[in-house]
């Protein structure tokens, strides 16, 4: 019997015994997956923000400063009759440069929230995905998308040209990448999700996923030097499982057989902004059990995103952490937006919400599993959101840190989401024009 057979009936006699402790579609949690989650730990434990509070003001004044800089803007182009149609501050980073597809990792400077910092595969070389295909999980071909992402060294993953990809089963990312698809028309749909276990520092920018559904499982190479038995995976679109220092930029997601995105299991130092949702039940779980409370470091911002068309909940459902929702575009949901339990953080600042014609779902916020003799100490707070269609957003918990004013610079106004969501989702870039 070969060293692969031997694998096989190991790994499955030992599910007999070890189902109860299995970890997030992991069959045989060997020495490499037991490095990799201590790894995953300290990267938690190190990008952990003591003032959370602080990174929240420092993303209003970025936003404040570029609103002031495209005002200015805007009246030198009503004399010149051009210019860039960037409208915040992530996207007037990189979008106003024509040479943008020359200089791709200029996005890395980019992010803003707890994500800021990520940079991706922005250390390495360009890999370019030539081959749409994905049937070879265990020795996948120079080419794919599945041989990018498993290198051991950071890449920078371009696609060569428009493409759909069916992924045979869940994408399991290694460190240091960025997926970027500016350039190209990148469908990942009908087939397995995009997995981030305990690795750090990813971009996920401009592709769109949607019709995804949970994997079968079997034997997955995870990285150039080890594979694995996986158990069936979930069906997210994109699932962070004990993943630090992520950054999802101009995505569109619909229509994910579970969650469109789930963080999970002490995910931190997240961003997810300038993404278009659409058609899909529960959007995004910051969270996964009321009884995990080392995602109590959990610190995640929302910005820039619009929930669009055929939403229902969960936008996000928050468990533990910190969680900044601010300058969004909520135009759908039919239960609720933002919900949760076990007393999450949640600051929303500048969104617009627009109810649904429901009356009895009028109210934004949801929380679970608590009285209200529990919940109304929960920080649950709403600041220069814009109600409308009768929305409204219940407060608890104490008022946003009283700081001194003057160093203080508040969001955005809900008033002014149309213009900074208006180029959410997956862009159409053209190669030598502003995106």
């Amino acid at each position: 019997m070969g060293a692969l057979d031997h694998k096989l009936v190991f790994a499955f006699a030992f599910l007999a015994v070890m189902v109860p402790v299995l970890r997030a579609n992991i069959a045989d949690f060997d020495e490499v997956w037991q490095k990799r989650a201590e790894e995953a730990k300290k990267a938690a434990m190190e990008a952990y923000e003591p003032d959370p509070d602080k990174v929240a003001e420092d993303f209003n004044q970025r936003v404040h400063e570029d609103m002031h800089e495209s005002n200015n803007t805007r009246r030198s182009l009503k004399r010149s009759k051009g210019g860039c149609l960037a409208t915040n501050p992530i996207d007037r980073c990189w979008r106003c440069r024509k040479d943008w597809a020359n200089h791709r990792k200029r996005l890395a400077n980019c992010a803003l929230g707890f994500g800021r910092g990520t940079t991706g595969g922005k250390a390495g070389k360009i890999y370019k995905v030539t081959d749409p295909s994905d049937d070879n999980l265990l020795n996948p071909k120079p080419g794919t998308l599945r041989f990018g992402v498993i290198q051991p060294e950071p890449l920078w993953i371009i696609f060569a040209h428009n493409m759909v990809i069916r992924l045979s089963e869940e994408l399991i990312m290694t460190d240091n990448k960025t997926i970027d698809g500016r350039g190209a028309n990148v469908h990942i749909c009908d087939g397995a999700q995009i997995t981030l276990q305990f690795v750090k520092n990813v971009i996920i920018h401009g592709i769109h996923i949607h019709d995804t559904h949970p994997g079968n499982g079997g034997l997955i190479r995870d990285s150039l030097d080890h594979f694995g038995v996986r158990m069936q995976s979930d069906g997210d679109g994109i699932s962070l499982f004990s993943a630090t220092n992520v950054w999802i930029d101009h995505v569109s997601m619909s229509h994910c057989y579970d969650g469109l995105i789930d963080a999970i299991e002490a995910s931190t130092a997240i961003t997810i902004s300038n993404c278009h949702f659409t058609r899909h039940n529960e959007v995004m779980l910051f969270g996964g059990s009321d009884s995990y409370s080392d995602d109590a470091r959990m610190q995640i911002t929302v910005a820039f995103n619009h929930f669009g068309q055929g939403l229902v909940q969960r936008m996000p459902r928050c468990r533990w952490g910190f969680v900044h929702v601010v300058n969004n575009d909520y135009t759908h949901w039919l239960m609720y937006a933002i919900g949760g339990s076990q007393h999450p953080t949640i600051i929303s600042q500048g969104n617009r919400f627009i109810a649904p014609l429901d009356p009895d779902c009028k109210e934004v916020t949801k929380r679970d599993y608590a009285p209200e003799s529990v919940w109304k100490s929960w920080t649950w707070r709403s600041e220069d959101d814009l109600m409308l269609n009768g929305a409204f957003f219940v407060e608890s918990g104490s008022p946003i840190r009283n700081v001194n004013k003057n160093n203080v610079i508040k969001a955005k106004p809900g008033t002014f989401v149309t213009r900074l969501t208006r180029f959410a989702g997956a862009l159409d870039c053209v190669k030598g024009k502003p995106c």
